[in-house]
């Protein structure tokens, strides 16, 4: 009580009932690893000291400014026009997410692409928000043909189809080729997954009528997770904008987003959300290094270091997962040989090397290594360095086999 004898207000109630004590776990110091899984990779230094730049407010002129050359350099890296192309405040899975949420009304038919782990997730989302999903199988590590979207799509008819352009389950890179007009002959929107191929793999949203993707940007961006890139054609803004109700994601609502990241009709944008300020920053310059290196030389890098690797993983006995024809250069899937405990290895080179590669999952688990020479890490001392770990993480099984 007061000395009124009236009540103390609970705003001046500085008693600790249940946690007296504060916990003291020191200054934070986690390892330094090289990321060679697949994914997240190591972030460039410039992103990280860009990301350690004092903050503006997300409503700040300068900030608004900022996010439009996020904008402008997003439809360079993924190759397309789009007006609303943006960075949605999550990591990847938003995105995805961001994507199925805004472009599926309750009874449309999905139909995906599952020849990995993701394709299965994007049916999870799908029927969550009403879709009639339809599965599209193939065994992992494979991609689908021409001949059989167009099959798929004539037979079911979808609202909307899904593929994966680049599968970080499996290695896999599907073709978009001429997909996309199949799709719109058929009154269908074409999502494709992007996520380990932004940057890293030539992607022509435009030139392939890609109408949504979506990406991450902590693979061949190198830039730590936390956003992630969006966009959306006219024709899936027109879907979107003519829904027959509300998306059932308030977070996601993408209507809603565009105008704050957008505005409406060049007036002013009304606040949504507050956006991630510092992870705006690492996105801006993430692409800012893909702009200066440029698309051309960037393909080209991760595809000659990709060639390199795999040639130096021949010579200690290891065969890839993926035929080269479809073969990601961003992440490589490594078959384990027979006898090996793939975790033990991974296990091994952590330990030792301070390096981190990745085990297979799904229908891949125990199988299949995932190793990830994506962005800064697209480098052939890197690929050299994880040779050496593996040749050395086999030896420790008696399972080296070195060709002449």
């Amino acid at each position: 009580m007061a000395a009124n004898g009236k009540a103390e207000s609970p705003m001046y109630d500085y008693t600790l009932d249940a946690v007296a004590d504060a916990p003291s776990k020191g200054v934070l110091d986690p390892p330094t690893r090289l990321l060679c899984g697949p994914g997240p990779g190591n972030a460039h230094p410039r992103v990280l000291s860009a990301m350690s730049l004092p903050e503006i407010g997300h409503l700040d002129p300068a900030f608004l400014s900022m996010m439009e050359d996020i904008k402008e350099m997003l439809r360079y890296v993924w190759q397309t026009n789009n007006a609303f192309t943006v960075p949605v405040s999550g990591t990847g899975s938003a995105a995805m997410e961001a994507c199925v949420a805004n472009l599926v009304e309750a009874g449309d038919k999905m139909l995906v692409g599952c020849n990995g782990y993701f394709g299965p997730r994007l049916i999870d989302m799908g029927e969550r928000y009403g879709a009639e999903c339809i599965e599209m199988k193939k065994p992992w590590g494979e991609v689908f043909t021409y001949e059989e979207i167009k099959a798929a799509v004539e037979e079911h008819k979808p609202k909307i189809l899904c593929l994966v352009h680049a599968e970080t389950s499996t290695g896999a890179c599907q073709p978009l080729e001429g997909v996309g007009q199949l799709c719109h002959d058929n009154d269908c929107l074409l999502i494709a997954d992007c996520v380990t191929s932004i940057s890293g793999v030539p992607c022509h949203l435009d030139k392939w009528g890609v109408d949504a993707a979506y990406a991450g940007t902590q693979k061949c961006l190198s830039c730590p997770p936390g956003v992630s890139p969006l966009t959306f054609s006219q024709r899936a803004m027109d879907k979107l904008m003519g829904r027959r109700d509300k998306v059932k994601n308030w977070y996601l609502d993408m209507s809603l987003v565009a105008m704050y990241l957008v505005g409406s009709g060049g007036g002013a944008r009304s606040y949504h959300h507050t956006a991630p300020i510092s992870m705006c920053y690492a996105i801006r310059e993430a692409l800012n290094i893909a702009c200066e290196e440029g698309l051309e030389a960037r393909w080209k890098r991760h595809r000659e270091v990709a060639e390199f690797f795999w040639a130096e993983l021949e010579k200690i006995g290891l065969e890839c997962h993926v035929s080269k024809e479809y073969r990601l250069p961003s992440l490589t899937t490594i078959k384990v040989p027979e006898g090996v405990d793939a975790k033990k290895l991974t296990k091994y080179v952590l330990d030792k090397y301070q390096m981190e590669i990745g085990n297979g999952l799904g229908d891949l688990a125990g199988k299949v290594w995932r190793i990830g020479l994506m962005g800064y890490n697209s480098r052939f001392d890197v690929a050299m360095t994880v040779v050496a770990a593996l040749k050395d993480g086999l030896a420790q099984q008696g399972k080296l086999s070195v060709k002449a």
